[in-house]
């Protein structure tokens, strides 16, 4: 039995999957496993055993949103089956209240041969909804899909962008009490998916609790309440989407958490970093000190998420709005200046330097690095010993509020793969106050409006 705000809730779930090396072990199996129901004992197993879930506990309150995210093959999927039913558990239960509708994977529960409109009726009727029901709905369900004339062609001949819109329109539009989406919104394009998450939070605010598998960090920290780490069949955390996120990327790129900020005792620092007049004004020792002040800068968010290598290390930054450094808030649209100086610890070839904008909620509002930009003089080399100071320029066209800096040292190896040596999300928070007119959004687009 459930409480009265509790939507879903999993117990102990745990799913075993038997894996025969020979299509031969399996008739093996059969046979042993017959003979010694009739006269009982163990005998050999012709499997291996596969655990895709072990002891997983989860509960999904009313109108929340919660995300699972994991690598590829971590159990996410089997564990949205199993909460849907669709395949039994091993050990556990699952207790779900109220209509549930799900969208598993691409054309599922739709048959290939029947037009769209056919399987909007045979799809609606599985969740639940009688034909008089459906038919009130369908002019919103086919508003929603929006693929026009294709609704009376077969499944069969649909790409899947478009068999997933019909999908996900029949789903959203029945107002379900439990909704639970597994990566399908990924094919759709950009507008498709901006309706789909204006729907998902419609129906939350009408109580509806959805379970949603992705492996956009982004629409995690954006859309949801809470998220669950899932890896290898276990559950590994659970709770705030930025704090989980920021787990999943150490466990999906193998990254090393970066610990204390102290120099290299193999490493002497060259005290040959030529700063500018303003830099030098403000901190004569900004490009001589042989320790970083990064921790130390008024701007600095304890809260900061790094990990790397140490190959290289970003050391201290400083930031200036005109002529005046670390301003209590920056005025929307000033001109910003941000001075990152950073040190190689190793010999690193084609070393790539990066930032990124973000707001507090996670969206990423601007992102450039030195590979992607067009950029004069990018050392092709990052000798041991030797640092150096970056300067990056721009606008702050931004609606007032709180945003994160994130800062980064990384590199290619010799298949392309990127190599993060420092990287510091979220290390510089900037507050952007009110001037001049006013607009919607995140970002000022400077547009103007005239009568002719």
């Amino acid at each position: 039995m459930l409480f009265d705000d509790v939507a879903i809730s999993v117990r102990g779930i745990s799913k075993r999957y038997e894996i025969y090396a020979k299509p031969v072990d399996r008739l093996k199996q059969m046979a042993v496993s017959g003979v010694h129901r009739l006269v009982g004992g163990r005998g050999a197993h012709y499997f291996r055993e596969f655990w895709a879930l072990r002891d997983i506990d989860l509960e999904v309150r009313r109108g929340e949103c919660v995300a699972i995210i994991g690598r590829n093959g971590s159990g996410k999927s089997t564990l949205l089956q199993i909460i849907c039913g669709t395949v039994r558990p091993t050990s556990g239960e699952v207790a779900i209240e109220g209509r549930v509708a799900a969208l598993l994977e691409l054309g599922s529960g739709f048959n290939p041969e029947f037009t769209g409109i056919e399987n909007v009726y045979l799809n609606a009727s599985l969740l639940g909804l009688s034909r008089d029901e459906v038919e009130r709905k369908m002019d919103d369900i086919l508003a929603f899909a929006d693929i026009g004339d294709f609704v009376h062609q077969p499944v069969k001949t649909y790409s899947s962008g478009m068999a997933v819109r019909l999908a996900f329109a029949v789903q959203a539009q029945i107002d379900p009490d439990v909704l639970i989406v597994d990566e399908a919104l990924a094919v759709g394009d950009a507008r498709f998916q901006a309706k789909c998450f204006a729907r998902l939070k419609t129906l939350r605010e009408r109580g509806t609790s959805i379970l949603l598998v992705t492996h956009s960090t982004e629409q995690v920290v954006t859309h949801c309440d809470r998220a669950v780490l899932i890896d290898r069949g276990l559950k590994l955390d659970e709770g705030e989407p930025r704090h989980i996120v920021n787990r999943y990327l150490d466990l999906l790129y193998g990254r090393i958490p970066v610990e204390g900020r102290g120099e290299d005792p193999g490493v002497k620092v060259p005290n040959e970093v030529t700063v500018n007049s303003q830099l030098q004004e403000w901190d004569a020792e900004f490009g001589e000190r042989s320790s970083g002040c990064f921790t130390e800068r008024p701007w600095y968010n304890p809260y900061e998420h790094r990990w790397g290598d140490r190959r290289a290390e970003i050391m201290d930054f400083a930031a200036f709005v005109g002529e005046q450094p670390f301003p209590q808030a920056v005025p929307c649209g000033a001109a910003f200046l941000l001075y990152v100086r950073y040190r190689f610890l190793s010999n690193i070839v084609r070393p790539i330097f990066g930032m990124t904008l973000k707001t507090k909620e996670g969206l990423t509002v601007y992102g450039t690095n030195t590979e992607m930009a067009s950029v004069e003089a990018v050392p092709t080399h990052g000798d041991a010993g030797r640092s150096g100071v970056l300067m990056c320029s721009f606008r702050m066209n931004c609606a007032p509020g709180d945003y994160f800096i994130s800062l980064g040292i990384a590199s290619r190896d010799v298949n392309g793969e990127v190599v993060p040596h420092d990287r510091r999300y979220d290390s510089v928070h900037v507050r952007v106050e009110p001037i001049g007119s006013s607009f919607l959004g995140v970002t000022d687009l400077q547009a103007k409006l005239e009568f002719l």
